[in-house]
C-alpha cells in the first residue's frame, strides 16, 4: 500500500521559517499530483499548495509569496518551504498523493505551531 511520511513540523516564532518534507513509498511518485493541506482546530481541512507531475504549482491565496512547494522525483519527496510564518498558519499539515480518478492517499500529518 502507498505510504506517505511527513516530517519537519514543530514550534516556530512568528516570522520564522520551516520546511516540511513528505516521502512516498510504494508508488510511482513521478506520475502523482502531490499536495499539502492543513487543518486547524475547529476548521475544515484546506488546500495549501499543490504540484503536478510536470511541476506546475498552485497555492492558496493566503500563502502565496510565503510558501513554496517543490518535488524531487528521484527521492520521491515533496517539500513545503514556509517563510514569514504567522500564528494563523498553525495547523496540522497533511501530505496528499493523488492519481486522478485512481487513488488518493494521505499522510499522518505533522503539527506546525507558530507562537511567540
Amino acid at each position: 500500500q502507498v505510504q506517505l511520511e511527513e516530517s519537519g513540523g514543530g514550534l516556530v516564532q512568528p516570522g520564522g521559517s520551516l520546511t516540511l518534507s513528505c516521502t512516498a513509498s510504494r508508488i510511482r511518485f513521478s506520475i502523482f499530483h502531490m499536495g499539502w493541506y492543513r487543518q486547524a482546530p475547529g476548521k475544515q481541512r484546506e488546500m495549501v499548495a499543490r504540484i503536478t507531475p510536470s511541476s506546475t504549482t498552485d497555492y492558496a491565496d493566503d500563502v502565496k509569496g510565503r510558501f513554496t512547494i517543490s518535488r524531487d522525483n528521484a527521492k520521491k519527496t515533496v517539500y513545503l518551504q514556509m517563510n514569514n510564518l504567522t500564528p494563523e498558519d498553525t495547523a496540522v499539515y497533511y501530505c496528499n498523493a493523488n492519481l486522478v480518478n485512481v487513488l488518493s492517499t494521505w499522510g499522518q500529518g505533522t503539527q506546525v505551531t507558530v507562537s511567540s
